[in-house]
């Protein structure tokens, strides 16, 4: 047992966890602050709800072409450092698509700023899993809370500008040079040092060693294969609110622009909720049974809010589709890491690479079906993944962990 576990964490890992809870925030508010503005930026630049899709696309497929060199970043220049510039070029990248003139300009800075947000999330979370080490119990959780947290502010900013009149160059300008200057002042309290610690180097060799050996076998592949779509359904629902809440609302529905940006907000508030629920309930009962429950509340709150459109009850049905959703990626990681068969990492490696194909294939498809029907139409891919997820659980662990 660690000195720290039993005097407590010093104060270096304290301010290290404050720190990286503020990368964690500034991440999470520095898209949401674009997001609502959407709906304005797809009527200025006359796109057809398919090109939209393809537009917004750009930005998964930067996270999903840069995430391979994440991890290379990170041990060249250190987690917090790869984090904080990230986040500096993520704000550049969405004041940037805020302000563009074409369609094309408006592709490419979502495709840097998809690069960019792709390389903070992997450092920022590389470096709380080095202080949850330090800490010696889990506190990975609570950092995804405060992003959670982070979205449902910066949406909120954007609503709030959005009322006020505020133009959008202005508006994001302000958000980017904010968040920037948090995540510098963030970067003075990270922890120094190397990345892996010779303790945790000789405890992954281990790993390894032992379980490096062995097979790949058909049905550990079609395990991973299910866990990659349950993360891929949550992703879906996700996309749906960050592309097509605020257009819904204000197009279909003809709710105020600054009203449409609550759909987005309700789901990663409901999100947030779930996920400070999250563990408890695994705890007790079981990850499948959550994850039944989850994707059950997401397909019938939704696809209620579909069935009978209206914009308090659209806002609902968004917020029970983050909520139903919100434990659903931890899940299939967590399951994906401890795979036998498997090198350490492997699993949960793939399900983290794979999963961003839900953001990328999701907008052209919802786009497509929106001009060829209805938008009502293209969002039935909600409860379509909840769905999914009722069908794929059984691959989650029915036994309650226990600590």
């Amino acid at each position: 047992m660690s000195v720290e576990s039993v005097a407590g964490p010093a104060l270096e890992d304290r301010r290290a966890r404050a720190a990286v809870a503020a990368l964690f925030f500034t991440n999470g508010a520095l898209f949401a602050n674009l997001i609502p503005r959407y709906p304005q930026i797809k009527d200025d630049l006359g796109l057809s709800n398919a090109v939209y899709g393809l537009s917004v696309a750009a930005f998964p497929t930067g996270a999903i072409l840069a995430g391979a060199a994440a991890g290379v970043l990170v041990r060249r220049f250190g987690s917090a450092r790869a984090a904080t510039a990230g986040t500096v070029l993520t704000g550049a990248g969405a004041l940037v698509a805020g302000v563009s003139p074409s369609v094309w300009a408006f592709a490419a800075a979502l495709f840097l700023a998809g690069a960019m947000d792709a390389i903070t999330d992997v450092a920022q979370n590389a470096h709380g899993l080095r202080v949850q080490r330090r800490y010696g119990r889990s506190i990975i959780n609570s950092f995804h809370a405060v992003w959670s947290i982070g979205a449902v502010t910066g949406g909120a900013m954007a609503a709030g500008a959005i009322a006020a009149g505020l133009p959008r160059g202005i508006h994001l300008a302000v958000s980017a040079g904010l968040f920037a200057v948090v995540a510098l002042v963030a970067l003075r309290f990270c922890l120094p040092g190397p990345e892996t610690e010779p303790a945790d180097e000789a405890t992954a060799a281990g790993r390894n060693a032992s379980g490096g050996s062995r097979g790949i076998g058909s049905r550990t592949a079609l395990v991973v294969a299910a866990l990659v779509l349950i993360a891929m359904a949550a992703t879906v629902v996700e996309d749906a609110g960050n592309s097509w809440a605020a257009i819904y609302l204000s197009g279909p529905l003809a709710a105020p622009v600054a009203v449409a940006a609550w759909g987005y907000i309700a789901l990663v508030g409901a999100q947030f909720v779930g996920r400070l629920c999250g563990d408890r309930l695994v705890d007790r009962f079981g990850q499948r049974t959550v994850a039944i429950a989850g994707g059950l509340v997401a397909a019938g709150g939704m696809g209620l809010a579909l069935a009978f459109p209206t914009v308090p009850g659209t806002i609902l049905g968004f917020a029970a589709a983050g909520l139903g959703v919100a434990t659903l990626v931890p899940a299939a990681m967590h399951e994906a890491d401890e795979l036998p068969g498997l090198k350490a990492g492997t699993g949960l490696t793939v399900v983290s690479w794979l999963m961003r194909l839900g953001f990328l294939l999701s907008p052209p498809v919802v786009g497509a079906v929106a001009d060829a029907s209805s938008l009502r139409l293209g969002l039935v891919v909600v409860p379509a993944a909840g769905l999914l997820v009722v069908v794929l659980a059984g691959v989650l662990s029915q036994r309650p962990r226990r600590s």
